[in-house]
């Protein structure tokens, strides 16, 4: 969880920075920044989807 904080707090500052320039942002910016955005996410998805499964493959369902 560290490094998703870290990358969260990098993405944070890099989108910071592209606010208060006057130049813009350039297209491939833009697309670094999604990238990591849905890297993020589906970093997120995974563990969640893990996390739940071995959750619901521990219940026991015998009577």
């Amino acid at each position: 969880m560290i490094q998703l904080e870290f990358l969260l707090t990098l993405l944070g500052g890099r989108v910071e920075r592209v606010r208060r320039n006057d130049d813009g942002v350039s297209a491939v910016e833009w697309v670094v920044i999604t990238a990591l955005l849905v890297g993020i996410a589906l970093a997120v998805g995974t563990i969640l989807l893990t996390k739940i499964r071995g959750k619901a493959d521990s219940i026991n369902l015998d009577e």
